[in-house]
C-alpha cells in the first residue's frame, strides 16, 4: 500500500524544459510545488565538466544520458496488421533520462511555427479545396493562433538566450533574416553564431539559385548572456559536442543553464528524483485528480496528494500516463472515435552527402545548431497545387561536429574496413560535407498510440504501442525537397554526391529525430482533442499537459522545442491568471 505524503498545491510529472518552467512560474506565484522525475539529478558542473563531457564513446555511442528500455520502453509496428515488438535499444529516437530531459542532449535548433501552420486544415482547404486533403489525413487547426503565441515565443527565446537574426520585426522584413517567418515583437536576444566554411559555401550556392539563406536560430549561445531570471550563460566554444551531450560550458540552453539555478533557490519547490509516476489518482467521480502515485528506486510506493497535476514528461510518456490513468477516451482507429493516442506524428528528414574538392572544412569545429538555412519550401511557402502532396520543410547546412567514431565520409566503393578504408577516411574527413532537409509529418487515422495487449513493464503495466509509417504524402514531399537540395549541392561542384530522400517503411532502429508529437492533442472540440486551448484536460480540469509536443495536432516542418517552450508559458499564464482565481474548466 502506498505511503501518503503531505499535500502539495502542485505536483509536476517530469523536470525537463516544461516541468522546470512551470515549476518556477507556479512557485513564484506562492504555490507549494513538487516535481517528480524518473531519472537522476543532473547538474552542469558535476555531470558535464569539460574535462570528460566530450566523450563520444560514452555519450554518442553508448548513450549514457538516455533512457534505458528496462526503465520504460514501447512496442512498435508499421501498421495494424502487424504484431508490435518491444524496442530493446533506443535507436530511431532517443528519449532523455533525468533532470533536464531531452533538453540536455538536444542540438539547440529553436524555431517558431509559421502563422498558417496554426490553421493548417482551414488554410489548405481554402487555398486548394477540402477535397484535395487525403481522406485518411487527420490534420486539424490548432486552438491557438500565431499572434496569440508570439509573446510566449518571445519569452522562451529570452529565457534561453536564443541566437539568431530576425527576418520580420513587427511586420517589417529585415535583411539577413528569414523572410518567411511570422512577425516578431523583438530581435533575437543574442546575435547569430559565426558561420563555418561549409555553411558559407551553402549560402553562396543558395543565393546563386535565387534563394534567401539565413542563420539557423540556435540555443547554442553566440555570446555571454544573462537571462530574465538573472542566470548567466556562457559563449559557445564551437566544440561540436551538442547532440547526445550535455554542455559543460553553460553555453547550450537547457533547464540546467536557464531555469534550475533560480528554481532551486525557491523554498516552496522540491524535486523528487529517481522516482517514476505510475498513475494520476482520481476521486470517486473520475472528474478530479487527487495527486499522483510514484515508485522510488527501492520499490516503495508513495502517494503525493496535490490540487493541480501538471503532466510534463517526454511526449510519448505523457500519452501513456494519461492512458494508464484513465483520463480521456482511448483512440480507436477503426471507428475513429476516442482521443488519447490520436494524431501521433513524427518528422520527415532527408539529406545530400558530398565530398568536395580542393576545400578543407575543419568540420570538427562546429555547433549543434549553427549553419545557414532556406525556407522557400517550408509549410505552404510554395504552391502545392500540382505537386501531389502537402507540407514541406527547411533545408540547409549545419556542421555539428564530425565526431570521429560516427563520422567517416569516404568515396563510393571504398571498403568498409582495412588499409584502403583508413587511407580514404584520412583523406576525405575534412572534405566530406552533408546538407539536409527537415520536413513535416502530418497526422493520419491509422498512425496512433495505444496500450499494448501483450507486453508489460516491470510494474505489470501495459507498454505503450506505437503504430506508425511514412505515408505517400510525406515520401513525395521528401523527394521534392531532396531534389531541390540536390540542385544546391550540384552548384557546389562536388567530387561526388549522394541524395537520400526519405523512403518507407519507417525503421525504429535507424536514428532520424527524437521529435515525437501528438497523442494528447490540444483542440477546440473534445471529440477530437484531449486538452483544450490552455492544455487543460477536457475530462479532469485540474490536470494539465502544459506545452509538451504531445499536444501538437500534427508536426510541421520545424523542430518542436520553440513551440513547446511557448506553450509552457502560455499554459502557466492561463493557470495563474484564470484557473487559480476560479478553479474549473477554462473553456
Amino acid at each position: 500500500m502506498a505511503r501518503k505524503l503531505p499535500r502539495k498545491d502542485v505536483v509536476i510529472v517530469g523536470l525537463g524544459w516544461t516541468g522546470s518552467i512551470l515549476a518556477y512560474e507556479m512557485a513564484k506565484q506562492g504555490l507549494d510545488v513538487v516535481a517528480v522525475e524518473r531519472g537522476p539529478w543532473r547538474d552542469t558542473a558535476t555531470d558535464f565538466p569539460p574535462g570528460y563531457a566530450q566523450d563520444e564513446l560514452r555519450y554518442g555511442v553508448r548513450l549514457d544520458l538516455f533512457l534505458r528500455p528496462d526503465q520504460e520502453t514501447l512496442t512498435v509496428r508499421n501498421n495494424m496488421s502487424q504484431t508490435a515488438q518491444p524496442i530493446r535499444r533506443f535507436s530511431g529516437f532517443l528519449p532523455g533520462n533525468g533532470v533536464g530531459g531531452a533538453g540536455v542532449h538536444w542540438n539547440g535548433q529553436t524555431w517558431r511555427f509559421l502563422p498558417n501552420d496554426f490553421n493548417l486544415r482551414t488554410h489548405l482547404s481554402e487555398r486548394y479545396g477540402a477535397d484535395k486533403i487525403p481522406a485518411d489525413m487527420t490534420i486539424q487547426d490548432w486552438p491557438v493562433t500565431y499572434d496569440e503565441l508570439e509573446p510566449y515565443y518571445d519569452r522562451f527565446e529570452k529565457l534561453a538566450g536564443i541566437s539568431g537574426k530576425a527576418g520580420n520585426l513587427k511586420g517589417v522584413k529585415q535583411a539577413g533574416g528569414n523572410p518567411f517567418e511570422g512577425w516578431r515583437s523583438s530581435e533575437y536576444p543574442t546575435p547569430p553564431l559565426k558561420q563555418n566554411y561549409g555553411s558559407a559555401l551553402f549560402a553562396e550556392a543558395a543565393k546563386k539559385l535565387g534563394y534567401s539563406p539565413f542563420p539557423r536560430p540556435s540555443g547554442n549561445i553566440s555570446e555571454a548572456y544573462t537571462n530574465p531570471l538573472g542566470i548567466r550563460m556562457g559563449q559557445c566554444t564551437y566544440c561540436g559536442f551538442c547532440e547526445r551531450f550535455g554542455c559543460g560550458n553553460y553555453a547550450k540552453a537547457s533547464a540546467q543553464t536557464c531555469v534550475l539555478p533560480a528554481l532551486m533557490r525557491l523554498p516552496n519547490f522540491t524535486a523528487q528524483t529517481d522516482s517514476e509516476v505510475t498513475r494520476i489518482n482520481l476521486d470517486s467521480t473520475g472528474k478530479r485528480a487527487t495527486g499522483v502515485t510514484y515508485v522510488d528506486t527501492s520499490g516503495e510506493e508513495w502517494e503525493q496528494p496535490a490540487d493541480i497535476v501538471l503532466v510534463c514528461a517526454f511526449s510519448l510518456f505523457n500519452v501513456r500516463l494519461m492512458l494508464l490513468s484513465g483520463i480521456g477516451k482511448p483512440y480507436d482507429p477503426v471507428s475513429g472515435k476516442g482521443v488519447v493516442g490520436r494524431n501521433y506524428a513524427y518528422q520527415t528528414t532527408s539529406g545530400v552527402s558530398m565530398i568536395l574538392k580542393d576545400k578543407i572544412l575543419n568540420s570538427f569545429i562546429a555547433t549543434g545548431s549553427g549553419g545557414m538555412m532556406i525556407d522557400e519550401f517550408n509549410g505552404d511557402n510554395f504552391d502545392h497545387k500540382d505537386l501531389g502532396f502537402f507540407g514541406g520543410g527547411y533545408m540547409g547546412s549545419g556542421q555539428t561536429g564530425a565526431r570521429p567514431i560516427t563520422t567517416r565520409p569516404v568515396p563510393k566503393g571504398t571498403p568498409r574496413w582495412g588499409a584502403e578504408w583508413k587511407k580514404a577516411t584520412a583523406e576525405t574527413y575534412s572534405s566530406g560535407f552533408g546538407i539536409s532537409t527537415h520536413g513535416s509529418s502530418y497526422s493520419y487515422r491509422d498512425c496512433y498510440l495505444d496500450l499494448d495487449p501483450t507486453f508489460k513493464d516491470r510494474f505489470g503495466r501495459p507498454l505503450m504501442r506505437m503504430t506508425f509509417d511514412f505515408k505517400d504524402n510525406e515520401i513525395k514531399m521528401s523527394q521534392f525537397l531532396t531534389d531541390r537540395l540536390a540542385e544546391i549541392a550540384r552548384a557546389l561542384d562536388p567530387v561526388e554526391m549522394t541524395a537520400s530522400p526519405r523512403k518507407g517503411p519507417w525503421n525504429s532502429t535507424i536514428y532520424q529525430t527524437t521529435h515525437n508529437t501528438g497523442g494528447t492533442v490540444m483542440g477546440s472540440d473534445p471529440e477530437t482533442s484531449v486538452v483544450n486551448r490552455y492544455c487543460q484536460s477536457w475530462d479532469v480540469p485540474n490536470v494539465f499537459v502544459p506545452g509538451g509536443a504531445s499536444v501538437f495536432p500534427q508536426n510541421h516542418g520545424y523542430n518542436p522545442t520553440g513551440t513547446v517552450g511557448a506553450l509552457a508559458y502560455w499554459t502557466a499564464d492561463a493557470i495563474k491568471d484564470r484557473y487559480l482565481k476560479n478553479p474549473g474548466p477554462l473553456v
